[in-house]
């Protein structure tokens, strides 16, 4: 966990209720749930086994170790968990070597949310590795906290990586929002009590009570993410 910050805060300089915003990665700022997919697909073809098309909702989203465990399991392929996931670390890290690909609307947001110094964290279920190659694209200067999910006891689709950014920033869940692109990254937002905006990136995210579900991030920005959060009393 990487914090840009001395201390935590407490709230936006500006005093609104809505206290942080915690971001996914992956498929939410950078167009890279693709590259997962190829990647897995080419490493399995390597392996004698061709993936199946509706295994992609399952993988997409959540830890590395439960991705690489349900395909090997699913596949028979002769390879272990460990060895799997160093092969898809260091292949997608030979991806994005040069620049990752950014969704639409996300350098919008990231400036709007850095020009009005609102706390903001990247949390994302990657490891830190490759955090650290996307951050040279995002610009590491943007986020006050940074959570890999190699950094924390349980990730996504636990709670535990967003209680942990919220708690570090001084936040408490429910002033926070948080954008995520894929179920499992909406229910682990959801199960530590935040605020969600879902904009799917691949499979569907279904309508449920305090949910909102827009097209893409040019439909966010700050005066929407404080309008999903109650006012202090």
């Amino acid at each position: 966990m990487t914090s840009t910050v001395p201390a935590p805060v407490a709230r936006t300089a500006d005093g609104h209720a809505l206290q942080a915003v915690l971001l996914d990665m992956d498929g939410t700022l950078v167009d890279t749930e693709g590259f997962w997919w190829e990647i897995e697909e080419q490493i399995f073809l390597e392996l004698g086994h061709r993936l199946e098309e509706s295994w992609r909702d399952v993988v997409v989203g959540g830890p590395m170790s439960r991705s690489a465990s349900f395909l090997i399991e699913r596949t028979g392929a002769e390879i272990g968990l460990a060895e799997l996931s160093v092969l898809l670390n260091e292949r997608f890290e030979a991806r994005i070597a040069d620049r990752v690909p950014l969704m639409p609307g996300a350098e919008r947001l990231l400036s709007e949310l850095a020009r009005h110094n609102v706390p903001t964290a990247l949390v994302s279920a990657s490891h830190r590795r490759v955090i650290d190659q996307v951050l040279l694209t995002l610009g590491r200067d943007r986020f006050t906290l940074t959570v890999a999910g190699d950094e924390v006891p349980r990730t996504k689709p636990h709670p535990d990586p967003y209680l942990i950014a919220a708690g570090t920033l001084g936040a408490h869940p429910s002033r926070c929002a948080v954008i995520e692109d894929t179920a499992t990254g909406v229910a682990a937002a959801e199960a530590a009590g935040c605020r969600v905006v879902a904009v799917p990136s691949v499979g569907v995210i279904a309508p449920a009570p305090g949910r909102t579900i827009v097209r893409s991030l040019e439909d966010v920005n700050l005066p929407f993410l404080r309008s999903l959060i109650t006012p202090l009393n």
